[in-house]
């Protein structure tokens, strides 16, 4: 049977969601236990998946060699791979990699932002059966404190330390004191001893290379992921074959179009973190499919970039963390011909890493009915580091944000009641055997039934129905109590809050631990700084009162408010590379703020008289 659900039929465009040959219908088990905990479960059983990595690289040079791989821009145009061609790179480097004999059981460092040449390493490193590790590059870029990249350098022991450009990293690996072989892909002649990237590349393969693919196993290690704690240096997380092979099975089994139309995406997510680099990048390489390296991100000057290249490229699957899409609005909202070339090809609109507010949900759907006259699908996912990472898919049409979607294949999560809460608890091949060195830490990570402690919080959308899905309820952590004894649940609120104060908040920070009443720190948005200050402070005093309105007591009505002149500071690890705020690290960083906010000092904002607000 011949299927055309690119768009969909117009008068109901959604309809192919619906079809069990493009997405798996809703389904799932649930056990129910003594002690008040239960599981959910999908009933599919996972199928087969690739033994490691390159399996898919191997299979997709062989089969479509000439179909686009990859492609990022140069200062001189575009720079494109097939599959064919990224085969045979992959290969010379690798040789590269055995020929230098580097130390054993210590993996390839990478320093910098993601790029063909870094993804040429990686895949190299992880075809021989290394490790590789990304490094978030704002520890070299947004700092000239190298101290925090020095002690992940000492962490990981690394055998090969690798970045883009001598000019931006350069510093950080001279003034790091590690005696390791050192590649760069531009001024290598700068720093004394490094390799160039072109002698990798020149490199003849031989059939070493092949012998040590065939000896991978599905539980040697791909790589380390560094988890993005506010203090200390991150845990390591290792990421074996077998998860990241078999959580590409999971997704597939809900998405089942993957298997008919290879993905299409414009991703700038970094590669250091699992949602850009094991999510997005893996479902490129299983599935054939092209991947364009968006050079822009969720920040001012950088972000016009990346709403260029989605109107050049129209990818069929658009990845964003919220803010990213936030940011990209107000561009679309202002150029209707813009937005059509953005959004006319996509199959999916992907948010992850944060909660979306309903408010950002709402924004993206006027958009696309005024623009293409329908709606667009918007979905999301759950997961950690830990977890290769999707745990959950919402693999079906949702009316609203909030529902992360249900278990994937192969998969158990279990619900513990912990206060006022359900603790979330996962179990599945998809999951790490442990953190790197640290035997204490992942004994800690892990409960008594092997169920991994991820520390977020849920429900179940509709008891009755489990197929409907799970509610995200916030980190276990982050919540606190209010002096009269009430829990605040801070991921939920901050969602609320979020959309209540749209479109002048860009996000914001709960405060309240141990005091009397909820308050909050806002961080506006770029066209609300441009406000006069009073307007402003009238815009939110009104989104309060807004929300005390709507009920739910003190827990859920906050009773004062400031806002911020300065924007999160990813140095100091209040906002990660993904674009997400870090609640613990503003709140320590900004005690003196807190204690403003509660001392009424000028600039308090409090619940207008009026809930009624002019948009």
């Amino acid at each position: 049977m011949k299927h055309t659900y690119l768009y969909g039929d117009m008068n109901n465009p959604l309809d192919w969601l619906n079809d069990p040959a493009w997405l798996a219908p809703p389904a799932a088990t649930v056990e129910h236990r003594a002690d008040g905990s239960f599981v959910l479960r999908s009933p599919e059983p996972l199928g087969d998946y690739a033994r490691c990595i390159g399996e898919w690289l191997e299979d997709w040079a062989a089969r479509t060699p000439d179909a686009p791989a990859l492609a990022e821009r140069t200062p001189t145009g575009w720079r494109r791979l097939n599959w064919a061609e990224l085969r045979a790179q992959v290969g010379r480097v690798a040789q590269a990699l055995l020929d230098m004999n580097l130390a054993p059981d210590a993996p390839v460092v990478v320093l910098s932002d993601n790029a063909i040449d870094h993804l040429l390493l990686v895949l190299a490193t992880q075809h021989i059966g290394r490790a590789s590790c990304t490094v978030s590059s704002a520890y070299c870029r947004l700092t000239k404190d190298h101290e925090k990249v020095h002690g992940i350098l000492r962490t990981l022991q690394p055998a090969l330390v690798y970045a883009s450009d001598a000019a931006v990293y350069g510093p950080a690996i001279a003034s790091s004191g590690l005696d390791v072989p050192v590649v760069l892909s531009q001024g290598a002649d700068a720093l004394p001893g490094a390799i160039p990237f072109e002698r990798l590349l020149a490199t003849p393969e031989t059939p070493a290379v092949r012998a040590a693919f065939e000896a991978i196993t599905p539980d040697t290690t791909a790589k380390y992921l560094l988890t993005s704690g506010s203090t200390g240096t991150p845990k390591v997380v290792i990421n074996t074959h077998r998860m990241l092979c078999a959580n590409q099975r999971m997704i597939a089994q809900a998405w089942r179009f993957l298997e008919r139309e290879k993905p299409v995406l414009v991703d700038w997510l970094p590669w250091s973190h699992t949602f850009g680099g094991n999510h997005n990048l893996h479902m490129v390489m299983c599935h054939g499919g092209t991947l364009v390296i968006d050079e822009g991100r969720p920040a001012p000057g950088l972000v016009d970039k990346t709403v260029a290249n989605l109107a050049e490229v129209q990818p069929t699957i658009w990845f964003n963390v919220p803010r990213g899409f936030d940011m990209a609005m107000p561009l679309l909202e202002a150029d209707e011909a813009l937005a059509r070339r953005v959004l006319e090809r996509l199959r999916a609109v992907f948010y992850a890493g944060a909660a979306l507010p309903q408010a950002s949900w709402e924004r993206l759907q006027a958009l696309a009915k005024r623009v293409l006259g329908r709606e667009i699908w918007l979905t999301t996912s759950w997961g950690s580091t830990e977890t290769a990472p999707a745990v959950t898919s919402a693999h079906w049409r949702m009316e609203r944000a909030g529902v992360i979607g249900g278990v994937l294949p192969g998969v158990s999560l279990k619900f513990v009641p912990n206060g006022e809460k359900l603790e979330l608890r996962i179990h599945g091949v998809n999951i790490f055997p442990g953190y790197r060195h640290a035997p204490e830490l992942s004994v800690q990570a892990f409960d008594e039934e092997g169920y991994y402690r991820i520390g977020d919080a849920g429900f179940l959308a509709d008891a009755q129905r489990p197929e409907q899905g799970v509610v995200f309820n916030g980190r276990v952590a982050e919540d606190f109590k209010l002096t009269t004894g009430t829990w605040v649940s801070v991921g939920t609120l901050r969602l609320r809050v979020v959309s209540a104060l749209a479109p002048h908040a860009q996000d914001v920070v709960i405060t309240g631990h141990d005091r009397d009443e909820i308050g909050v720190l806002v961080f506006p948005t770029a066209a609300a700084m441009q406000l006069p200050r009073e307007t402003l402070h009238a815009h939110i005093a009104q989104g309060l009162a807004a929300l005390r309105a709507e009920g739910g007591g003190s827990s859920q009505s906050p009773a004062r408010a400031a806002v911020l002149d300065e924007p999160p500071n990813a140095d100091a690890g209040e906002i990660t590379d993904k674009g997400y705020l870090n609640q613990r690290a503003v709140l320590q960083r900004r005690a003196a703020r807190v204690a403003a906010l509660y001392a009424d000092a000028p600039g308090v904002i409090r619940p207008a008289t009026s809930s009624k607000v002019s948009r």
